[in-house]
């Protein structure tokens, strides 16, 4: 092959491989970092998306604004001192509070105490804390907890608070904002166990107003001066859940000067006015004493002669109703007063105790004193005939041969209307040389003969008439009306005054 036709191959060649070749180093690189070899990367910056957690690079406008909040706050904290207050040797600093109510309760009546969760609201004018911006770009500066120990703060303090927790997760729950004006705002988070006293005369339709007062703790009115915000505390079911027993029928405020050793102070109070529920004390105290009370007078529908069984049943009532009365001073403060519901379980307990008393009263009488005093036995009427004796002798008479049976004799108490002569009519004049045994009944008032009777068919009688008959027979049937009367008039006199007092 002759030389020129070598050099122009030769030419083809190169100019070929001078096109192709920068296409074979770049797939050459790509599979070489497939295959995990360490050829050259490419210089030329990745572009990542921008997602939620990444931040795009300060630039501008912004990294201008970080500036220059940095070179305010520098600025304004560089001669400041934050032991001295605002205004010092002016005017007084005057500090306006409000508050919100994240949770209220609970409430404990042993303790007289309560429990309230806030996020306190304190604001103030401080001249040194003002800047100026040109650009209006930063009106406010908010800054965490970690700078409130360089700022001045008003020293304030809760009077009846016996515990009081700031909290402080995840970071401490405080926070400032300084305005250009030198307003700054002061919000901390705080739960507060304050003393409240409870007056529990009227337990449990009682109603309490629980104070939250605070005021500062070293400067007087001279220096600082405390002032209520206008605002309006808005509570509902989310944040008053706590007080279980309780309901929440609104707050007042109330500003008073205290007069101290160190100074005249301004006190601010908010009273939470709370009130009980009457679901649960009924539940737990009312109804039981009210079904074991009528329970006792089931005895008057059992016959005198089971002894055993109207006995442990009033005992047991009377047992029920001192239990009853324990109970109810369990979780309770250790007031020396009588309390509504110490009145009610009182009564009660009395209504048990005489249906008992009754019982013993109507076996006393009908057995342990007609067994002491025997009728008298009339041998002379006797011996003329039974059937002689029956058609002269007296009702009176007739009466005390009656088994089991006695007859009072009436009393008179100065006033002769006849009524002796009527009790001698009635006796015999030949009865006997020993009288029978007299006895003497209750006069309730003077003038007036009234007295008790066993005498089951003895009502007409000449000696009888003026005078007030009980039969002892029948005293079952009075205690029947008797007592369940009695009790629902009381009940009836309690709730009124419960109620309306």
């Amino acid at each position: 092959m002759s030389p020129r036709v070598l050099l122009l191959l030769l030419g083809i060649c190169m100019l070929q491989a001078s096109v192709e070749g920068p296409q074979v180093k770049s797939e050459k690189g790509v599979s070489g970092n497939s295959d995990g070899s360490h050829s050259p990367k490419s210089q030329e910056p990745e572009t990542k998306p921008i997602t939620e957690g990444t931040k795009p690079p300060a630039t501008g406008r912004r990294a201008t604004s970080i500036s220059k909040a940095t070179h305010i706050l520098n600025t304004i904290l560089s001669n400041y001192d934050y032991r001295l207050r605002p205004g010092i040797g002016g005017k007084p600093t005057v500090v306006t509070v409000e508050f919100s109510v994240n949770n209220i309760g609970p409430v404990s009546i042993v303790d007289m105490e309560y429990t309230i969760d806030i996020i306190f609201y304190q604001t103030w004018y401080d001249e040194r804390l003002c800047y100026n911006d040109s650009t209006d770009s930063i009106k406010t500066l908010v800054l965490q907890s970690n700078m409130v120990s360089q700022l001045w703060i008003p020293d304030t303090f809760f009077w009846k608070s016996k515990r009081t927790q700031e909290h402080s997760i995840t970071m401490p729950n405080q926070m400032v904002r300084i305005h250009k004006d030198g307003k700054v705002l002061y919000t901390i988070r705080m739960t507060i166990d304050a003393g409240c006293t409870f007056n529990m005369q009227r337990f449990p339709m009682d109603s309490h107003s629980c104070p939250l007062s605070f005021s500062s703790f070293s400067y007087p009115t001279s220096e600082v001066i405390y002032k209520w915000a206008d605002f309006q505390l808005v509570m509902n079911e989310d944040n008053s859940w706590k007080l279980f027993q309780f309901d929440f029928k609104g707050m007042s405020n109330k500003t008073e000067m205290l007069s101290t050793p160190a100074g005249d102070f301004v006190v601010l109070t908010s009273f939470f006015n709370i009130s009980r529920r009457f679901g649960y004390v009924a539940i737990q105290h009312y109804v039981p004493s009210s079904v074991t009370t009528m329970l006792s007078w089931v005895s008057f529908w059992i016959k005198k002669d089971a002894a055993s069984a109207r006995t442990s049943l009033g005992v047991t009532s009377v047992l029920t109703m001192t239990t009853l009365s324990t109970f109810s001073r369990k979780n309770f403060p250790r007031v020396s007063y009588i309390t509504a519901l110490d009145c009610y379980i009182t009564t009660c307990f009395v209504f048990c105790f005489c249906a008992l008393t009754e019982f013993a009263m109507l076996n006393f009488l009908t057995y342990t004193q007609m067994k002491a005093h025997p009728s008298p036995k009339l041998s002379q009427y006797r011996r003329r005939g039974r059937g002689r004796a029956e058609a002269s002798v007296p009702a009176r008479l007739r009466a005390r041969q009656l088994p089991e049976t006695f007859v009072c004799t009436v009393v008179n108490m100065g006033d002769s209307d006849g009524d002796d002569d009527d009790e001698q009519e009635d006796q015999p004049a030949d009865v006997g040389s020993a009288p029978p045994p007299q006895f003497l009944c209750s006069m309730w008032r003077q003038g007036f003969k009234k007295y008790f009777c066993v005498i089951a068919n003895c009502e007409g009688s000449t000696w009888q008439q003026g005078h007030l008959c009980i039969h002892i027979d029948r005293l079952d049937d009075y205690s029947r009306v008797v007592f369940p009367l009695a009790f629902f008039f009381f009940n009836v006199l309690y709730w009124l005054v419960c109620i309306y007092s």
